[in-house]
């Protein structure tokens, strides 16, 4: 097990977000987190990343407690994070966006040249500020930024969101060549044929705790999961 999410409470202000919430992720295992909007997906990327430090319970990577540290300390553990509002640097070229976040380690799989294989647009639009790519090419810019980190554990909140469905489904096909590289990934989304054609396991969220668990096709063949908290 990599990431093991135990009873996690947390708040934004006086307002209880997440409730008791649990969850785990076994080694080079993609997970989805599933919900509608306010069901408490983003805040619990951003407990596990440290951006909103749950009150009580658990976060363990790796064996190690995560609550009490900030951002900056969490990242260097190998944990990557691909916000959902996406945070390019606009005055910064398409490659310095994603070197500026080059982290050299032993082992690491995670090079400029790869990262261009993976996504070859950028390496076309290498010398294009941030400020003038569409929203895919950002989401992809993003996703490239964070896996020059090397993580060890990938978080990625909504990938899919505003994208058009054909960059959807060049998204997806990106991300499953992550996926066959062995990386460990956990995938916030409320558009649910994405985050199940890549996932191996889902948590369905409601009002703050989850709801549901299981495999993906268990989810598929629940009818009364997906009508009532999923809408499908």
């Amino acid at each position: 097990m990599i990431l093991e999410v135990k009873e996690i409470h947390t708040y934004y202000g006086t307002s209880h977000i997440l409730f008791g919430l649990s969850l785990d992720i076994n080694e080079g295992e993609v997970v989805c987190l599933l919900g509608r909007n306010g069901a408490g997906k983003t805040t619990t990327l951003r407990s596990i990343i440290g951006l909103t430090v749950p009150r009580s319970g658990s976060i363990l990577f790796k064996g190690k407690e995560l609550i009490g540290k900030p951002p900056y300390r969490i990242a260097p553990l190998g944990i990557g994070f691909v916000p959902d509002d996406r945070r390019i640097f606009p005055d910064l070229t398409v490659r310095q966006n994603i070197l500026v976040a080059r982290r050299e380690i032993k082992g690491a799989i995670w090079d400029l040249s790869r990262v261009y294989s993976l996504f070859p647009k950028l390496k076309d639009l290498e010398s294009h500020m941030g400020n003038q790519l569409s929203g895919g090419e950002q989401q992809m810019l993003t996703i490239a930024r964070t896996l020059m980190t090397n993580p060890e554990l990938l978080l990625l909140d909504e990938p899919g969101e505003g994208l058009a469905p054909l960059v959807i489904k060049a998204m997806e096909d990106q991300l499953g060549q992550i996926k066959k590289l062995g990386t460990t990934m956990l995938i916030c989304e409320h558009n649910v044929g994405l985050a199940t054609a890549l996932s191996d396991r889902a948590y369905v969220m409601d009002k703050g705790t989850i709801r549901y668990q299981g495999t993906i096709e268990e989810l598929r063949k629940n009818e009364e999961v997906k009508k009532k908290y999923l809408m499908i």
